[in-house]
Protein backbone atom coordinates (compact mmCIF):
# COMPACT_ATOMS: atom_id res chain seq x y z
CA UNK A 1 0.00 0.00 0.00
CA UNK A 2 1.45 3.32 -1.08
CA UNK A 3 2.09 5.69 2.11
CA UNK A 4 3.86 8.80 0.52
CA UNK A 5 3.66 10.25 -2.55
CA UNK A 6 5.65 13.30 -3.92
CA UNK A 7 5.88 14.50 -7.01
CA UNK A 8 7.43 17.49 -8.65
CA UNK A 9 8.67 18.61 -5.65
CA UNK A 10 10.55 22.09 -5.23
CA UNK A 11 12.11 23.88 -2.23
CA UNK A 12 13.58 27.25 -2.16
CA UNK A 13 14.90 29.34 0.58
CA UNK A 14 14.39 33.11 -0.68
CA UNK A 15 14.68 33.09 -4.17
CA UNK A 16 17.49 30.12 -4.19
CA UNK A 17 16.52 26.87 -5.45
CA UNK A 18 17.27 23.76 -3.20
CA UNK A 19 15.49 20.55 -4.55
CA UNK A 20 13.71 20.70 -8.03
CA UNK A 21 11.71 18.25 -9.65
CA UNK A 22 11.68 15.70 -6.61
CA UNK A 23 9.45 12.20 -7.15
CA UNK A 24 9.59 9.62 -5.05
CA UNK A 25 7.59 7.00 -2.90
CA UNK A 26 7.45 4.89 0.02
CA UNK A 27 5.43 1.86 0.71
CA UNK A 28 3.88 -0.39 3.32
CA UNK A 29 6.69 -3.31 4.18
CA UNK A 30 9.44 -1.24 2.63
CA UNK A 31 12.71 0.29 4.08
CA UNK A 32 14.04 3.05 2.10
CA UNK A 33 17.39 4.40 2.48
CA UNK A 34 17.83 8.22 1.40
CA UNK A 35 21.54 9.79 0.99
CA UNK A 36 23.51 12.17 -0.64
CA UNK A 37 26.47 14.45 -0.17
CA UNK A 38 26.96 16.43 2.84
CA UNK A 39 24.60 19.73 2.34
CA UNK A 40 22.12 17.56 -0.09
CA UNK A 41 19.16 18.85 1.21
CA UNK A 42 18.36 15.20 2.51
CA UNK A 43 16.51 16.80 5.85
CA UNK A 44 14.71 19.75 3.64
CA UNK A 45 12.99 17.09 1.33
CA UNK A 46 12.59 15.07 4.50
CA UNK A 47 10.38 18.19 6.25
CA UNK A 48 8.68 19.24 2.86
CA UNK A 49 7.01 15.89 2.65
CA UNK A 50 5.94 16.03 5.66
CA UNK A 51 4.92 19.62 5.78
CA UNK A 52 7.19 20.83 8.12
CA UNK A 53 8.22 23.08 5.17
CA UNK A 54 6.47 24.28 2.56
CA UNK A 55 7.38 23.79 -1.02
CA UNK A 56 7.43 26.26 -4.15
CA UNK A 57 5.35 23.65 -5.94
CA UNK A 58 4.44 19.99 -6.31
CA UNK A 59 2.38 17.73 -4.99
CA UNK A 60 2.41 15.41 -1.76
CA UNK A 61 -0.01 12.58 -0.77
CA UNK A 62 0.16 10.60 2.28
CA UNK A 63 -2.49 7.68 3.25
CA UNK A 64 -5.01 8.81 5.66
CA UNK A 65 -5.50 4.77 7.12
CA UNK A 66 -3.00 2.09 7.52
CA UNK A 67 -2.97 -1.24 5.91
CA UNK A 68 -5.64 -2.47 8.17
CA UNK A 69 -7.97 0.39 7.38
CA UNK A 70 -6.83 2.54 10.78
CA UNK A 71 -6.10 5.84 10.57
CA UNK A 72 -2.19 6.28 9.81
CA UNK A 73 -0.02 7.07 12.18
CA UNK A 74 3.50 8.71 11.35
CA UNK A 75 6.53 8.93 13.55
CA UNK A 76 9.29 11.83 12.97
CA UNK A 77 13.09 11.25 14.72
CA UNK A 78 14.69 13.90 14.04
CA UNK A 79 18.63 14.30 13.66
CA UNK A 80 20.40 14.57 17.14
CA UNK A 81 17.34 14.51 18.90
CA UNK A 82 19.08 12.87 21.89
CA UNK A 83 20.28 15.94 23.65
CA UNK A 84 18.67 15.62 27.19
CA UNK A 85 20.65 17.34 30.43
CA UNK A 86 21.94 15.27 33.37
CA UNK A 87 19.20 17.43 35.33
CA UNK A 88 16.20 15.60 33.38
CA UNK A 89 14.13 14.32 36.00
CA UNK A 90 12.06 10.84 33.82
CA UNK A 91 13.60 7.49 34.00
CA UNK A 92 13.95 5.85 30.74
CA UNK A 93 10.77 3.80 31.66
CA UNK A 94 8.87 6.78 32.20
CA UNK A 95 10.13 8.39 29.19
CA UNK A 96 9.49 5.17 26.86
CA UNK A 97 5.71 5.20 28.43
CA UNK A 98 4.96 8.40 27.81
CA UNK A 99 4.89 7.72 24.03
CA UNK A 100 2.23 5.00 24.84
CA UNK A 101 -0.20 7.81 26.40
CA UNK A 102 -0.68 9.51 22.42
CA UNK A 103 -2.45 5.92 21.36
CA UNK A 104 -4.02 5.99 24.47
CA UNK A 105 -5.38 9.48 25.12
CA UNK A 106 -3.71 11.25 28.27
CA UNK A 107 -6.04 10.41 30.98
CA UNK A 108 -6.82 6.49 29.53
CA UNK A 109 -4.82 3.97 31.95
CA UNK A 110 -2.57 1.57 30.25
CA UNK A 111 -3.01 -2.22 29.95
CA UNK A 112 -0.85 -5.12 30.53
CA UNK A 113 -0.64 -5.23 26.58
CA UNK A 114 0.63 -1.24 26.78
CA UNK A 115 3.31 -2.80 29.28
CA UNK A 116 4.29 -5.49 27.25
CA UNK A 117 4.59 -3.29 24.57
CA UNK A 118 7.03 -0.92 26.29
CA UNK A 119 9.09 -3.56 27.34
CA UNK A 120 9.42 -5.25 24.06
CA UNK A 121 10.26 -1.65 22.75
CA UNK A 122 13.05 -1.23 25.19
CA UNK A 123 14.72 -4.58 24.68
CA UNK A 124 14.39 -4.05 21.12
CA UNK A 125 17.01 -1.26 21.33
CA UNK A 126 18.88 -3.02 24.21
CA UNK A 127 17.57 -0.50 27.14
CA UNK A 128 15.44 -2.89 29.24
CA UNK A 129 18.44 -3.07 32.10
CA UNK A 130 18.76 0.68 31.78
CA UNK A 131 15.10 1.26 32.62
CA UNK A 132 15.32 2.48 35.72
CA UNK A 133 18.39 5.26 35.34
CA UNK A 134 17.60 8.98 34.73
CA UNK A 135 17.22 9.75 30.91
CA UNK A 136 20.32 12.55 32.33
CA UNK A 137 22.58 10.12 33.14
CA UNK A 138 23.09 8.20 29.66
CA UNK A 139 25.67 8.43 27.59
CA UNK A 140 24.80 9.91 24.08
CA UNK A 141 24.18 6.83 22.51
CA UNK A 142 21.92 5.28 25.02
CA UNK A 143 19.99 8.39 24.97
CA UNK A 144 19.62 7.52 21.26
CA UNK A 145 18.57 4.49 21.92
CA UNK A 146 15.86 5.68 25.03
CA UNK A 147 13.99 8.19 22.33
CA UNK A 148 14.18 5.36 19.84
CA UNK A 149 12.45 2.85 22.08
CA UNK A 150 9.95 5.49 23.29
CA UNK A 151 9.05 5.76 19.07
CA UNK A 152 8.38 1.93 18.67
CA UNK A 153 6.20 2.38 21.60
CA UNK A 154 3.92 4.34 19.97
CA UNK A 155 3.82 2.03 17.35
CA UNK A 156 3.59 3.88 14.51
CA UNK A 157 2.69 3.00 10.92
CA UNK A 158 5.76 4.79 9.02
CA UNK A 159 9.16 5.55 10.83
CA UNK A 160 10.75 9.22 9.53
CA UNK A 161 14.33 8.85 10.56
CA UNK A 162 17.05 11.55 9.91
CA UNK A 163 20.49 9.31 10.94
CA UNK A 164 19.22 7.82 14.21
CA UNK A 165 22.42 5.65 14.67
CA UNK A 166 24.51 8.83 15.42
CA UNK A 167 26.26 7.50 18.57
CA UNK A 168 25.32 3.92 17.98
CA UNK A 169 28.81 1.33 18.22
CA UNK A 170 28.77 -1.05 14.75
CA UNK A 171 26.94 -3.93 16.51
CA UNK A 172 24.01 -2.00 17.79
CA UNK A 173 23.87 -0.37 14.49
CA UNK A 174 23.72 -3.81 12.61
CA UNK A 175 20.83 -4.83 15.32
CA UNK A 176 18.94 -1.65 14.58
CA UNK A 177 19.04 -2.02 10.93
CA UNK A 178 17.65 -5.77 11.05
CA UNK A 179 14.75 -4.30 13.35
CA UNK A 180 14.10 -1.71 11.04
CA UNK A 181 13.98 -4.70 8.13
CA UNK A 182 11.87 -6.88 10.26
CA UNK A 183 9.46 -3.83 11.46
CA UNK A 184 8.97 -3.40 7.51
CA UNK A 185 8.80 -6.76 6.48
CA UNK A 186 7.21 -8.67 9.03
CA UNK A 187 4.92 -6.07 10.34
CA UNK A 188 3.86 -4.10 7.29
CA UNK A 189 5.60 -0.95 8.34
CA UNK A 190 7.42 1.81 6.13
CA UNK A 191 10.44 3.34 6.80
CA UNK A 192 12.40 6.34 5.38
CA UNK A 193 16.12 6.62 6.99
CA UNK A 194 18.67 8.97 5.96
CA UNK A 195 22.34 7.83 6.14
CA UNK A 196 25.38 9.32 5.48
CA UNK A 197 26.40 5.60 5.29
CA UNK A 198 24.60 3.73 2.62
CA UNK A 199 26.74 0.94 2.41
CA UNK A 200 27.08 -0.26 6.25
CA UNK A 201 22.77 -0.39 5.35
CA UNK A 202 22.35 -2.05 2.28
CA UNK A 203 22.31 -5.36 3.31
CA UNK A 204 19.09 -4.57 5.38
CA UNK A 205 17.11 -2.01 2.91
CA UNK A 206 14.41 -2.63 0.04
CA UNK A 207 16.27 0.35 -1.97
CA UNK A 208 17.70 3.86 -1.89
CA UNK A 209 16.49 7.25 -2.85
CA UNK A 210 19.86 9.25 -3.64
CA UNK A 211 20.08 13.23 -3.97
CA UNK A 212 22.63 14.22 -6.62
CA UNK A 213 23.80 17.84 -7.65
CA UNK A 214 22.03 19.32 -10.84
CA UNK A 215 25.01 20.55 -12.64
CA UNK A 216 22.64 22.47 -15.44
CA UNK A 217 21.75 24.69 -11.80
CA UNK A 218 24.17 27.82 -11.27
CA UNK A 219 22.75 26.99 -7.68
CA UNK A 220 23.26 24.43 -4.94
CA UNK A 221 20.36 22.42 -6.32
CA UNK A 222 19.59 18.31 -6.07
CA UNK A 223 16.96 16.51 -7.54
CA UNK A 224 16.64 12.50 -7.58
CA UNK A 225 19.30 10.48 -9.10
CA UNK A 226 16.85 8.22 -11.54
CA UNK A 227 19.43 4.94 -11.67
CA UNK A 228 19.88 4.70 -7.87
CA UNK A 229 15.94 5.54 -6.86
CA UNK A 230 14.55 1.91 -7.93
CA UNK A 231 18.19 -0.51 -6.65
CA UNK A 232 17.16 -3.12 -5.20
CA UNK A 233 19.58 -4.74 -2.43
CA UNK A 234 19.27 -8.68 -1.77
Amino acid sequence: MRYITVEDLSFYYDKEPVLEHINYSVDSGEFVTLTGENGAAKTTLIKASLGILQPRIGKVTISKINIHGKKLRIAYLPQQIASFNAGFPSTVYEFVKSGRYPRKGWFRRLNAHDEEHIKASLNSVGMWEHRDKRIGSLSGGQKQRAVIARMFASDPDIFILDEPTTGMDAGTKNEFYELMHHSAHHHGKAVLMITHDPEEVKDYADRNIHLVRDQDSPWRCFNVHENDQEVEHA
